[in-house]
């Protein structure tokens, strides 16, 4: 090998460890390493990374971040390399973004793993809050200070707390913490807990956290339990705050718990004596009266105040003897009323009251002074498909059935109530009008007044019902034909009828061989002089015959042929 390759080759590896140099320091940017003070000139020190040459930083900044007035020859101390070589050939070097990098690495970690981190919430910020982070500033937002809303932070702030990293963003420089994390977590353990231990008729304490018109929501420990507004006190409440506000301390009894929803049932006053014990049906006895207060109205009644913490309840119906009339037109809440006990149940805690059975019953009066067959006059307040609705005075109606307008209601109007109301029957008759009516019976528990329009004149068919008996056998003409059988009138006048099914064996062939004004022989089947109801038959009647043939041709033994006695009996 001559001179000139060896220089060569010389050039060639120096070329080499020189870029494998440059490599080795080029990686060494942006990172962080230990380094060493190997020397202190006025306000720096001089500090070896393990480069060709040592860089330097002020002894303020060491101080500073090391919470220390000593810097000495031979601290280490980690630093962060921004570049490895300045123009100078020194490397530049900061320890504020070494300990900055290392608080992000750290805090990456804490992301990674679901640590538990503690900082201090510093103040209020655009959507949320600051929080120190040991000299890291992060962003809470709003929804994630707490479980549920928090109204006012000012006791959370400038106190250490516990967060858990949710988010980093390097290139924003974003760090995104939550308080409401950590609590979550701690909620779900103590609630395991809780929940292995819950067991219904225990007492244990809690605390407010909502509260509504329904009811209180309490934290016995990790779970939220439902105290309802009605077991809160014996007595009745207008709104759950008038006992308990937000973070009230509470004690409570567990009403009701389901192991498989998680939901639970609390109360309040089941901690304190029941007014409603056994005593109460001696103290409040069926039949007697006395007197309470109103404290409540609904739709379908009022609450009646008897003492403090018992109420018994007066439904609509037992309001007032005027019938359908709204609760908050007959009383107000505040009136002072007399009530009659109708039910006592301890038990059911409940009180079944009247108003009404204190007063008069209209109905009783009514019935002195309008004893059954008197006649009187009233108007008409309403029509419908079953019959007429008659004032009789201003609290009482009567009603006239539709049987009982006229004697001449068809059979049709009978079965076919729903179109009495457009029948020529009810076109008689409005709303409004004055009517002569009779008393016919009086209901007087039951507030029912029947009353009738046709008995005011005599039953033109009275003498016709008393003079046909059932299996007679009668004749008639047909005067209405339908579909489900025919309408016939005797003789005397009397309206019967024969329906579809007794018309003949073959009932739908031989409905059709009928007509209006065609005269029938048929055998009466039912008589109801009451309802003025007769049902014939003819199908009956052609049995009756066949019968009473063949009993003929058993009694005649003595004829010589059957086609003999067959043809007698036909020709009779």
């Amino acid at each position: 090998m001559n001179n000139k390759q060896t220089n060569n080759n010389m050039q060639f590896d120096f070329a080499t460890l020189l870029e494998n140099s440059f490599k080795k320091n080029q990686s060494k940017n942006n990172r962080i390493v230990t380094g060493k003070i190997v020397g202190i000139k006025n306000d720096k020190a001089i500090i070896d990374v393990g480069l060709k040459s040592e860089g330097t930083l002020f002894l303020s900044d060491i101080k500073l971040l090391k919470d220390s007035n000593e810097v000495k020859v031979g601290d280490t101390l980690e630093v962060y390399i921004e570049r490895f070589e300045d123009k100078f050939g020194n490397p530049v070097l900061s320890i504020e973004k070494a300990q900055k990098e290392a608080t992000w690495k750290r805090l990456e970690s804490h992301l990674n793993n679901g640590d538990v981190i503690e900082g201090t919430i510093t103040n209020r910020t655009k959507g949320g809050f600051a929080v120190d982070l040991n000299g890291t500033l992060a962003f809470l937002p709003g929804s994630q200070v707490d479980l549920s809303v928090v109204r006012d932070i000012t006791p959370l702030l400038n106190s250490k707390q516990k967060f858990k990293v949710i988010k980093m963003d390097r290139s924003r420089n974003n760090i995104v913490v939550s308080r409401r994390a950590v609590l979550e977590d701690v909620r779900s353990v103590a609630k395991t807990e809780v929940l292995s231990k819950l067991e219904d008729g225990m007492i244990i304490e809690g605390v407010v956290k909502n509260i509504t018109d329904y009811g209180v929501f309490v934290d016995i420990g990790g779970i939220d339990g439902l105290l309802h507004v009605t077991d809160m006190s014996w007595k009745r409440i207008a709104s759950p705050s008038e006992i308990v506000k937000v973070g009230d301390k509470v004690k409570v009894q567990v009403i009701k718990f389901n192991k498989d929803t998680g939901r639970v049932s609390l109360g309040m006053k089941q901690l304190s004596k029941t007014p409603w014990d056994e005593s109460i049906s001696e103290k409040y006895k069926v039949g007697e009266q006395y007197t309470g207060k109103i404290v409540n109205i609904t739709d379908y009644g009022v609450f009646v105040e008897l003492e403090e913490c018992i109420e018994g309840m007066v439904y609509k119906s037992e309001l007032s003897w005027v019938r359908n009339v709204s609760p908050a037109k007959v009383v107000n809440i505040g009136d002072v009323v007399d009530v009659k006990v109708l039910e006592v149940s301890p038990d059911k805690h409940k009180i079944s009251l009247s108003i009404k059975a204190c007063q008069p019953n209209p109905c009783t009066e009514f019935a002195e002074e309008h004893p059954v067959g008197s006649k009187l006059k009233g108007v008409i307040k309403n029509i419908k498909e079953f019959g007429i609705f008659v004032g009789l005075t201003d609290i009482l109606d009567g009603t006239v059935a539709m049987r009982d307008i006229t004697w001449d209601i068809s059979y049709d109007d009978e079965l076919d109530r729903n179109n009495f109301v457009n029948n020529s029957k009810a076109k008689n008759y409005e709303v409004g009008q004055e009517i002569e009516i009779v008393v016919l019976s009086i209901d007087q528990n039951k507030e029912i007044i029947k009353l009738g329009i046709k008995q005011l004149t005599e039953d033109p068919y009275a003498n016709a019902l008393k003079s046909i008996h059932k299996d007679d056998v009668v004749k008639g003409k047909i005067s209405k034909a339908t579909p489900d059988g025919l309408e016939v009138k005797l003789d005397n006048g009397l309206p019967c009828l024969i329906k579809r099914m007794d018309i003949g064996r073959n009932s739908k062939k031989q409905l059709t061989e009928y007509s209006v004004g065609d005269e029938v022989e048929a055998l009466v089947i039912n008589v109801n002089p009451d309802r003025r109801y007769v049902l014939l038959s003819i199908k009956a009647l052609d049995i009756k015959t066949e019968h009473d043939v063949l009993k003929k041709i058993n009694s005649e033994s003595g004829k010589s042929k059957l086609g003999d006695v067959l043809s007698d009996a036909l020709k009779k």
